[in-house]
């Protein structure tokens, strides 16, 4: 299903908000920027309880698989800085691979800035484990 705005947990929200505000001390202008985006998504964001999110929009631990229009593909899970292992393919939150999917939905297609440009990407599935 589309939606119109990013969807996020309650308190997946208050923890995100909470991690962006401890990250804005970035030097790295591609990764600043990211989390200013994400902020600003997260000003139109849906806020829900964790019985009304649908299965299908990405959060904290979801797997999700990308593709652009290129052939380029990746799967991985979203998870928190903590968390994070590049080797493992599990992505941080704060990462502009994450930031650009996070409270998206299967099927969504958005444009993000990443270190090699901007590029187009459309969620082609999530699980939830």
């Amino acid at each position: 299903m589309k939606y119109t705005n990013l969807i996020i947990e309650k308190r997946e929200y208050v923890l995100l908000k909470q991690l962006i505000q401890l990250s804005g001390y970035y030097g790295d202008t591609v990764f600043r920027n990211s989390i200013k985006h994400l902020h600003k998504e997260l000003l139109s964001a849906r806020i829900c309880d964790e019985e009304e999110m649908p299965h299908d929009v990405i959060r904290f631990n979801s797997y999700v698989s990308i593709a652009s229009g290129d052939g380029w593909s990746k799967r991985f899970q979203l998870v928190l800085p903590n968390d994070s292992d590049i080797s493992k393919n599990k992505i941080s939150i704060l990462t502009p691979m994450g930031a650009a999917v996070m409270g998206y939905a299967a099927r969504d297609t958005l444009v993000w800035e990443f270190p090699a440009g901007s590029r187009s990407l459309t969620i082609v599935a999530v699980e939830q484990r």
